[in-house]
């Protein structure tokens, strides 16, 4: 079956600037574009026929603008654009059989609406199986331009286990390859305390000489079948104290694009998209992938 990626619209500068992103992700993969946009009849307090027909034509327009603009720009690239009945989020989760990933547009802090992240953009996030790429209007083709479109730095967080990083390890280096970018992998560690280190890693890391040695000895190892995989990107490793968010908002500040992990597993309470998820998602200069792991 073959993969596309696959953005949201629903007419805000946002989601035209992730359908933007969106397309020259699928040029640099050599995949399809498919544009989505979720619209489900909703009667207003005007006549139902006039409503229906007036809903149903803005909703066309929206999605055939969207195609014209990306056509235009990316004139060998395969576009499809449809219109899904139903809510941005079941819209947009219904593609993923085929989805290489989910592109939608964020405004970052406050209410908002469809595809932008706030509560419809959340949820998508917490139930994708495949990554999300969140992106701001201000990360479209123009943001790229003036750091000529291509090479950068991607900066990916290494956390936990290495099995655990190693889908959003996989997507950093992937993105890192496909456009000549340097990877940048972050790990970041706090001292420990009555929790934070089992015995045995403990004494894994006096083994290893200490906290420090023993923190870089993970994410080198983690980094190590990647590294093979993509031998043509160069990487950082970077190890350094403090929160997980916090190292790594400080770590992206000329990022192209922010690569998080995010447990894929349901609580009690429904899905959730983690602290450092949450704090990249919100705070982060660049556009940021949620890559889903078990």
């Amino acid at each position: 079956m073959s993969r596309e990626i696959v953005a949201g619209v629903d007419g805000s500068p946002e989601s035209l600037a992730a359908a933007d992103w969106a397309a020259r992700e699928a040029v640099r993969r050599g995949l399809a574009l498919r544009l989505v946009h979720a619209w489900r009849w909703e009667p207003l307090d005007i006549p139902l026929e006039q409503d229906r027909t007036h809903q149903e034509r803005w909703a066309d327009e929206v999605l055939r603008a969207a195609e014209s603009t990306i056509t235009g720009a990316h004139p060998g690239l395969a576009v499809t654009a449809e219109v899904l009945p139903d809510t941005p989020v079941a819209a947009l989760l219904s593609t993923e059989e085929r989805a290489e990933m989910l592109v939608i547009g964020s405004r970052g802090h406050g209410p908002v609406v469809g595809f932008l992240l706030g509560s419809h953009g959340q949820q998508i996030i917490a139930a994708a199986t495949r990554p999300v790429v969140a992106v701001r209007s201000r990360d479209g083709a123009e943001a790229e331009a003036e750091g000529d479109g291509e090479g950068g730095e991607i900066v990916v967080g290494q956390m936990g286990g290495a099995e655990d990083s190693a889908p959003a390890l996989g997507f950093a280096f992937a993105a890192a390859a496909a456009r000549g970018a340097s990877l940048r992998a972050v790990r970041a560690w706090n001292l420990p305390s009555l929790y934070a280190y089992s015995p045995g890693s403990m004494a894994l890391a006096d083994e290893a000489g200490g906290l420090v040695p023993y923190e870089k000895k993970a994410l080198r190892e983690a980094l190590a079948p990647w590294r093979e995989r993509f031998p043509e990107v160069r990487v950082t490793e970077q190890v350094e104290l403090g929160s997980a968010g916090q190292v790594l908002l400080s770590s992206s500040g000329a990022a192209r694009l922010l690569v998080v992990g995010r447990r894929a597993r349901r609580g009690a309470l429904g899905s959730r998209i983690g602290s450092v998820a949450h704090a990249a998602l919100h705070l982060a200069p660049c556009p940021v992938a949620v890559v889903p792991h078990e």
